[in-house]
């Protein structure tokens, strides 16, 4: 039962928030290089929770941030995502801007799920938490109560799922453009790191160890993300200013 309900939640999210469609370069060795770059920064992370704080309240600590930011990056993509795209489009050239615009339906509709699929979670939760059944119940209340059994069992799995993609994809950007992806993930990593800075502080351990621990993952994000770009221009010769 739990099974089918994942797979349901996991084949519309899939639909909805991981069309990649043609824009997307299959590139076996930039996905090997995004997966080693992640498991040594996951890496980086733990061996420095050893080494400088072992307590459970890092742990614990550590876990729920990488949950927030996962949950967090849509809603930073849906804000700074515009900003970046509008750039990304002014920089192409005169030529190639109508067909970058007209190739914004993808995303935006992708965008328009997400806020809906927040919209209908939130407040059918919010309204389920204001039934007072004191007096008995309305047949609405019942129906409420049903939706809100439904958004619990497979619309927060859906969500999660959602979050995962859109935040993977950049809502299906790589329609508009192949570079678009990399570009709005070097604009991500950087206003998160500037969030964890503000909201955290500094980790443990010498200078040199917070330096490291506060601008490794977003520089290595970059590099990887400026490689990639690179080689997009040199194996498969996509360029934005053609």
């Amino acid at each position: 039962m739990v099974s089918a309900i994942l797979r349901s939640a996991h084949r519309v999210a899939t639909r909805l928030f991981a069309q990649e469609g043609e824009g997307r370069i299959a590139d076996r060795a930039v996905d090997r290089v995004q997966l080693a770059r992640t498991v040594l920064g996951a890496a980086a992370t733990i061996a420095l929770i050893l080494a400088y704080n072992v307590d459970r309240n890092r742990w614990e600590d550590a876990a729920w941030g990488g949950v927030a930011n996962l949950i967090v990056a849509p809603f930073v993509l849906l804000i700074a995502g515009p900003l970046v795209i509008l750039g990304f489009i002014s920089y192409a050239p005169p030529h190639l801007r109508p067909h970058l615009r007209s190739r914004l339906r993808a995303p935006l509709t992708a965008v328009g799920w997400y806020v809906l699929t927040l919209a209908v979670i939130g407040g059918i939760l919010v309204l389920t938490a204001q039934i007072d059944d004191r007096d008995g119940r309305s047949w609405w209340e019942y129906v409420l109560a049903v939706a809100a059994l439904i958004v619990i069992v497979w619309g927060l799995p859906f969500f999660l799922l959602a979050s995962l993609y859109s935040a993977r994809t950049a809502f299906n950007s790589a329609q508009v453009h192949p570079m678009l992806p990399p570009v709005l993930t070097m604009a991500l990593v950087w206003v998160f790191a500037v969030f964890n800075l503000i909201g955290d502080g500094m980790p443990g351990g010498p200078p040199v160890v917070q330096f490291s621990s506060m601008l490794g993952g977003p520089l290595s994000v970059t590099a990887a993300s400026l490689w990639e770009l690179r080689r997009m221009k040199s194996r498969f010769g996509v360029t934005l200013r053609a």
